[in-house]
C-alpha cells in the first residue's frame, strides 16, 4: 500500500483529487491511500523538517504544495540535506490554483500513479512537482 500524507493546508484540494483518483477508477486497481496530519498525529505547526522526517520515518510519500526555502529548516533545505538514495518522494502540485479544473487534476492523478506504480524509480529524487 502506497500511502500519501497531504500537507495541512491543502487538504481540501487533496479530497477533490483522490475523488478524481477514485472516478478515474485507480483506486479500484491500485492500494493508495491519503493521510491527513490529524490521523497521524501531527501537529499543524510542525516545522517543515520534522514533517519530513516524519514521512520518511513512516514510508509515506509528502503530497504538497510549495513550501520555501526561508530557513534552515524549511522543506526544501531539509530535502537539500537529509535525503537519501531511499528517501520517499515529495510531490508538490505545481499550480494548486488549478486543481478546481477537472484536466489538471487528471493529469495530476495520472501523475501520482505512475509514481505509484514505479515508486522504487523513484526514492531518492527529491521533490517533484506534478503534473
Amino acid at each position: 500500500m502506497t500511502k500519501f500524507l497531504v500537507d495541512h493546508n491543502i487538504e481540501g484540494q487533496a479530497e477533490i483529487l483522490w475523488g478524481t483518483l477514485a472516478a478515474e477508477g485507480w483506486l479500484e486497481v491500485l492500494p493508495l491511500t491519503l493521510v491527513r496530519f490529524k490521523d497521524v498525529g501531527l501537529d499543524s505547526e510542525s516545522s517543515d523538517q520534522e514533517i519530513w522526517r516524519f514521512a520518511q520515518a513512516n514510508d509515506l510519500i509528502l503530497l504538497t504544495d510549495n513550501r520555501n526555502m526561508e530557513s534552515e529548516d524549511s522543506l526544501e533545505q531539509t530535502i537539500r540535506k537529509e535525503n537519501t538514495p531511499s528517501s520517499f518522494p515529495v510531490l508538490t502540485i505545481g499550480t494548486l490554483a488549478k486543481m478546481d479544473e477537472r484536466i489538471y487534476r487528471v493529469r495530476c492523478a495520472t501523475r501520482i500513479v505512475e509514481i505509484a506504480i514505479d515508486l522504487n524509480n523513484f526514492l531518492g529524487t527529491g521533490r517533484l512537482y506534478i503534473p
